[in-house]
């Protein structure tokens, strides 16, 4: 492609001037952008001509391995200056397939799945995914008294764990490094019960279609009375540390800004719209496992923003100690899994001499039943059970907001479909409306504030 000389005017085919162009003697667009070949002028020519250019705008890829992007997110940013004008997502680095296979797989192994998805808050999971299988099979009424109040009493502690860790990586990107200890240092608190109860510390697949896999170990009450009153003393320090701090403050308020209006159109839900003073909390206006029974107050403020999400999640984990409270009062003896014995997954094992966790005593016992009792122990285990066709949704109040599933049954052993509507996927598409025209460090700051997962996004 040629170009006039830069030391003569050009002519157009009528005859007509042209403007000198001492700025560049070429102009290409590459895979980075738009590349000026400068040949020669005065100086403020050049950087008259660049001023005047429409398509100059430098493009920041912030993740997904930026260490501010909680996990494997992709924010590209149009900068200018300091002033972000575009951001938007990209998604999709921490895909695993979740939905799909569950398809090939039974109801009941569908809870080892799902628990990987969110991996801060599985309980939720798992308990979403149990609640849709149970719609299907019509036993909702029929979980015992104890395996609900242990699934509310699993989700509350959950909720801890997860808005300490929403905290603590906020914080730590604020350069706020004690709120990160003090918060991880709580959390562990919080998995050493997970320990206790299930064996591990995530990835649980302790909540089943139709109650628990086990009953609470012994030991398991004291340790969480115990763990109660270290709590107690413990929120505290986070008010001391940043809610009056004039630092943390000023990071944080008025940025991330998102009006209820905003939150409706965009469909954000949980710590992101009580922020914009709608008290919604499925909790209590969708009851579940009997929630409906326990005395808790649903926070909100009207701040609209970072700030306001941050004084919410401490709100939140002070509801939701007083409902692990009211969990471990109320916990009378009593099976912990459906009677049907089509359904129920074998629920009270034992370790056995050979450290293999079960349970010669149970075999022992169906074979002592009968045959047809041990035939269809077997059929249970390897096959599964049928669910009538039929479709239903189920949903439940994460940390994040409201996470809902979407089951489908062809009447066979293994699940048509399930999807999954995951909080973080919907609050992440908040994150333009809340970062464009602010800063680029606030960028950080309106993520955090959202705590997006992205093994929930992804699934």
């Amino acid at each position: 492609m040629s170009h006039p000389s830069p030391d003569r005017p050009s002519s157009s085919p009528s005859g007509a001037q042209q403007p000198t162009q001492h700025a560049t003697a070429g102009i290409r667009e590459t895979t980075e952008g738009t590349v000026y070949d400068v040949t020669g002028g005065d100086w403020d020519e050049i950087a008259a001509h660049a001023a005047k250019s429409d398509d100059e705008r430098i493009i920041v890829n912030m993740g997904p391995q930026h260490p501010s992007t909680h996990g494997v997110l992709r924010l590209i940013l149009e900068i200018d200056g300091e002033t972000v004008t575009e951001a938007r997502c990209g998604i999709g680095y921490l895909h695993t397939g979740i939905e799909k296979n569950l398809e090939y797989r039974t109801w009941t192994q569908g809870t080892t799945f799902v628990t990987r998805m969110d991996y801060l808050t599985p309980f939720f999971n798992e308990t979403a995914y149990c609640m849709a299988v149970e719609k299907l099979l019509g036993i909702e009424d029929e979980i015992p008294d104890r395996a609900n109040v242990i699934r509310v009493l699993l989700m509350e502690l959950n909720r801890l764990s997860s808005h300490l860790v929403a905290i603590a990586t906020g914080g730590m990107e604020l350069g706020a490094t004690t709120v990160m200890i003090f918060g991880f240092r709580d959390r562990e608190l919080v998995l050493d019960l997970y320990e206790l109860i299930t064996g591990l510390r995530m990835n649980h697949a302790y909540i089943r279609p139709g109650g628990l896999s086990q009953d609470l170990p012994p030991g398991a009450v004291d340790a969480l009375r115990e763990f109660i009153k270290k709590m107690r003393k413990n929120l505290p320090e986070y008010d001391a540390l940043c809610t009056g701090s004039p630092v943390f403050k000023a990071r944080l308020q008025d940025i991330g800004h998102l009006d209820l209006a905003g939150c409706m159109a965009l469909g954000a839900t949980g710590p992101v719209l009580r922020s914009a003073g709608l008290p919604h909390d499925l909790r209590k206006a969708q009851p579940y496992c009997g929630y409906e029974t326990y005395d808790f107050e649903v926070p909100t403020v009207d701040t609209c923003d970072s700030y306001g999400r941050f004084l919410l999640r401490l709100e939140e984990m002070r509801q939701s100690l007083r409902i692990v409270e009211q969990c471990v009062d109320r916990l009378e003896p009593g099976p912990v899994m459906v009677g049907d014995k089509k359904i129920a997954w074998p629920a009270q094992l034992a370790l056995g001499p050979d450290g293999l966790g079960n349970s010669l005593d149970h075999i022992k016992n169906i074979m002592g039943t009968s045959m047809e009792a041990l035939i269809h122990h077997f059929k249970l285990v390897t096959e599964g059970f049928r669910v009538p066709p039929g479709q239903t949704y189920a949903a439940v109040e994460s940390p994040k907001g409201e996470l809902g599933v979407h089951a489908v049954s062809d009447g066979g052993t293994r699940p048509y479909r399930v999807h999954f509507r995951d909080p973080s996927f919907t609050n992440l598409q908040a994150m333009a409306a809340m970062c464009e025209g602010g800063q680029v460090a606030d960028v950080i700051v309106a993520v955090a504030s959202l705590d997006p997962v992205m093994g929930g996004v992804d699934r």
